[in-house]
C-alpha cells in the first residue's frame, strides 16, 4: 500500500483519475499551444484562437505570425518564436535567454486583470530534436542500438541545456512580486528535472483540475506530455482540457480557467 502512495502523483501527472469535480468557471480563461509556425494551417489557427475567446493566449513556436483576427488583443513585441496576447494591461515584458545566448526559452509579462497583476511566462524549452525514425525500433538488433545511442547523444547536452534555462525562469518567478502563472511546451514529461523545479512551489493545473489523459504531443504514436500549465498556491485551476478536437499542429491546445481568489 506505501509503495502504490509513493506512485499516485507520478502517474496522476500523466493520466488523473480523480472522482470528477463538478465543473465551476474560474476568473480567466488561459490557452497555451505550440501551434508550429502556422505551418498546418495559419488561417484555422487564428480561427481557432479567435473563437475561444481566451483572457490570456500563450503561443509557442508562432514563427512571428501576426493576428489580425484578435483585434481586441494587445500583444507583446513581436521576436519570432514566443508570444502573448492578452484582453488586459500588458507591461513589463521580458525575454528570457539562456547562456548559450540562442533562442529565447521564456517570455514573461506582467498583466494586470480586476485592479491586480499577475505575471506571465510562457516557457518554450529548448527542443530535443528527434525525429520519429530515431525512435521508432525494428526487428534489427544492430539498428536498433545505433538509434539508442543516438537518442542518448542528444539527451545529454539538452539536458544541460535545459538546466540553465530552467534557472533562469526559475529567477522570474523567484523574483516576481506578483502570482505567478507560467505555461507552455517544456520539452520534458512529467517526473523529470525540468517538472520537479519548474513547478517548485507552484500547483499542476492538470492535477488540479484535469481529468484522463494529460498526453498534448501527438506526432509520435505513443502518449507524451510534454505542454503544462503552473499557477502560484493563491490562484486555483478550476478546469484543464486538453483539447484533442482540433489537430493543427503537432501538439494540442491547453485550454485551463483559474480563479484568482484561491482557495
Amino acid at each position: 500500500m506505501l509503495i502504490g502512495l509513493a506512485f499516485i502523483n507520478p502517474v496522476k501527472r500523466w493520466v488523473n483519475f480523480s472522482t470528477e469535480k463538478k465543473e465551476s468557471s474560474g476568473d480567466i480563461k488561459i490557452v497555451s499551444f505550440n501551434i508550429k509556425a502556422g505551418l498546418m494551417g495559419k488561417e484555422e489557427i487564428q480561427n481557432y484562437l479567435k473563437a475561444q475567446d481566451a483572457d490570456v493566449i500563450l503561443l509557442q513556436e508562432d514563427g512571428g505570425l501576426e493576428y489580425p483576427t484578435l483585434k481586441n488583443y494587445h500583444r507583446t513585441q513581436s521576436n519570432g518564436f514566443l508570444t502573448i496576447l492578452t484582453k488586459h494591461k500588458l507591461s513589463n515584458e521580458k525575454l528570457i535567454f539562456s547562456e548559450d545566448g540562442g533562442l529565447p526559452s521564456g517570455l514573461q509579462a506582467d498583466i494586470e486583470i480586476n485592479g491586480r497583476s499577475y505575471r506571465f511566462i510562457d516557457v518554450y524549452l529548448y527542443p530535443f530534436q528527434f525525429e520519429k525514425k530515431m525512435v521508432k525500433l525494428n526487428g534489427n538488433t544492430e539498428e536498433n542500438e545505433q538509434k539508442v545511442k543516438g537518442v542518448v547523444k542528444k539527451l545529454i547536452p539538452t539536458f544541460k541545456i535545459h538546466q540553465d534555462q530552467v534557472k533562469k525562469i526559475r529567477t522570474g518567478i523567484e523574483n516576481s512580486p506578483y502570482p505567478v502563472i507560467i505555461a507552455g511546451d517544456f520539452n520534458s514529461v512529467p517526473n523529470s528535472y525540468e517538472y520537479y523545479h519548474l513547478a517548485e512551489d507552484l500547483e499542476d493545473a492538470f492535477m488540479t483540475a484535469g481529468r484522463g489523459s494529460a498526453t498534448s504531443f501527438h506526432d509520435y504514436k505513443f502518449p507524451i506530455r510534454i505542454d503544462y500549465v503552473f499557477s502560484s498556491k493563491s490562484l486555483r485551476a478550476t478546469s484543464y482540457v486538453v483539447d484533442r478536437s482540433v489537430s493543427i499542429s503537432d501538439h494540442y491546445p491547453i485550454i485551463a480557467e483559474i480563479s484568482l481568489n484561491g482557495k
